[in-house]
Formats: C-alpha cells, sequence, structure tokens
C-alpha cells in the first residue's frame, strides 16, 4: 500500500535502488530551483527538497513505481513546500480576479526575480509559473504536479505572469543582514580562524554532540567524527574566507582563489549554542543552491 499523500501510484516496472538513486541525484538541482522559490528561500528550499527526498525513498521503500519519475518527484517537493507554508503561516497577495491572456516570462526575467517576491504569489500561481518559465514543464504536468486541472493551472499561470510584471515595477526588497552583535562576533572569530588555519582552536570551539551536514554529500555527528572535515579544508589551499550573510543570517562566505572571486562558490552557516558550535551546515557540494541566493560580504 503506497501512501497516496505523497503522490503514491500502481507498480509500473522495476527500478532497481542504483538507479533510483542516481536519477534523484540528477534531478536534486532542478527539485531545489522549485522548492527555493516555492519558499522563499535558498536555505529552506534545500531543507524542503531534502524532506521530499526522504518521502521519495520512503515511498520506494514500499514499493511505489511510476511512468513519470520527474512528475511523481515534482509532486512530493510540491506537497512538501506546501506543508511548509502552511506551517509557517505565511501570507500571500490576493489572486487577480480577472481573466487575461499574458505573455510568457523569460527564463532569465524570473530566474532574476528575488525569491521573497515570488512569495507574494498565491501558492498556485507561484507553483504554475516556477514549473512553466522556470523549469520547462507543460501545462498538462502543471496540472498534474498541483493535482488541479489543466484549466485552472493555465489560469493560475497567466495570472502568476502578469502579477510578477506588475510586481517587478515595485522598488526590489532588500533583505538586509540584521543580526545581533553577539552573532556577528561569532561568525566573524570563526571565519578568522579559517583564515588563519587554526584549526585547532575552532576543534575547541566544537559542542560534544556538534552535527555537519555536508549538504548533498554526507551528514556525521560527533565531534571526534568530523575531525576529518578540517583537515581536508586544511589540505585545500585554493579557498578564501570572507565573514557574510546569506539571505539575512550570518554565513562564511567561500570563495575560489583560483577562478572569479565576484560571488562565493559556496557559503557555510553555523549554529551555535551557549558558545558552542553544535552544528556546521557547508553547501560545498550543493552548487544549485547559489542560483538567486541574497548575499552580501560584511568582512
Amino acid at each position: 500500500m503506497v501512501d497516496e499523500s505523497i503522490g503514491g501510484r500502481p507498480i509500473t516496472r522495476h527500478m532497481d535502488m542504483e538507479e533510483f538513486e542516481e536519477r534523484l541525484k540528477a534531478l536534486r538541482p532542478r527539485l531545489h530551483r522549485y522548492c527555493a522559490r516555492m519558499t522563499g528561500s535558498v536555505v529552506t528550499g534545500e531543507d524542503v527538497l531534502q524532506d521530499s527526498l526522504v518521502k521519495a525513498l520512503h515511498a520506494r521503500a514500499q514499493g511505489a513505481e511510476v511512468d513519470n519519475f520527474e512528475g511523481w518527484l515534482f509532486r512530493i517537493a510540491h506537497n512538501a513546500s506546501l506543508d511548509f507554508l502552511r506551517h509557517r503561516a505565511r501570507n500571500t497577495v490576493a489572486p487577480l480576479t480577472h481573466d487575461m491572456e499574458a505573455a510568457p516570462l523569460a527564463e532569465a526575467d524570473v530566474v532574476a526575480i528575488s525569491f521573497q517576491t515570488f512569495l507574494r504569489l498565491p501558492e498556485l500561481q507561484r507553483c504554475a509559473v516556477i514549473l512553466k518559465d522556470v523549469l520547462g514543464h507543460s501545462i498538462e504536468e502543471i496540472a498534474s504536479i498541483a493535482e488541479c486541472s489543466p484549466a485552472a493551472a493555465k489560469s493560475a499561470l497567466q495570472r502568476a505572469r502578469a502579477a510578477l510584471r506588475h510586481l517587478a515595477q515595485a522598488p526590489e526588497d532588500i533583505r538586509l543582514p540584521l543580526m545581533s552583535d553577539p552573532d556577528r562576533r561569532k561568525i566573524a572569530a570563526y571565519v578568522d580562524l579559517f583564515r588563519s588555519g587554526d584549526f585547532d582552536a575552532i576543534r575547541a570551539m566544537l559542542g560534544n554532540d556538534v552535527k555537519l551536514d555536508l549538504v548533498n554529500r554526507l551528514q556525521l555527528e560527533g565531534r571526534e567524527k568530523i575531525g576529518l572535515y578540517f583537515t581536508r579544508y586544511a589540505e585545500e589551499t585554493k579557498w578564501r574566507f570572507a565573514f557574510g550573510a546569506v539571505e539575512g543570517r550570518a554565513a562564511m562566505l567561500v570563495f575560489d582563489g583560483t577562478g572569479s572571486t565576484e560571488s562565493p562558490a559556496h557559503f557555510v552557516l553555523i549554529d551555535w549554542l551557549e558558545g558552542q558550535i553544535v552544528g556546521i551546515r557547508d553547501f560545498l557540494f550543493a552548487p544549485y543552491v547559489l542560483e538567486g541566493v541574497d548575499w552580501a560580504r560584511l568582512g
């Protein structure tokens, strides 16, 4: 029995675990593009994406396989995004009340729209315009993913395009890096230690049960287990580190010293508790999150 709440469908063909995981890996960047715009955050989008993949793996363990694998995964990601948004009780703008034909938005124009602007659209409109104008899905595929009629999907897409054109004329929302002085001092000190290569000092700051999430690669827990993580950074000389903010949150920005330093190659988020590091989230192996990310260099 497959859980219909996450898009389960009758088994249609066999897919071994290796192929299943390879297809998940290949679709991960596209799924993140969707989740990030639906939730208004590249970091939250990654959280929702990971939740979606866990649900997909669980469904697979129950025997679920489908003809349209990508559509099935997007339906899971869509429902996970809605679950997150409803949990956070985010407000959305009221839908437009009149029908209108709207030309497609160029992908470059849609990608340039801030994630916070997408949040001002109703959920179905947001879903439709992301799937059609960013990811290239058909109206029929949108209807299947959003579990609505093709007519409703087409109407939502037209209204979303019109609304985004209107919102694009308004001043762009700028998310200022508002953080407390203690947070600023802690991340700045962490970055300084990386710059100087004093990884022993960083290890001394770790909590016993510190968790490392090397996004899209591995997760480890415990001070002793994550020691190799710092060793690898110590061995690699190309990285340049800066204190900054990602989506208003204190972060260590990591630049590639052998290439362009106009934008970070990846970033690292740190969680603290009572002066100790209890969480490290490193996006080294998830370059797809950098698309459209709101970042600022602060030091």
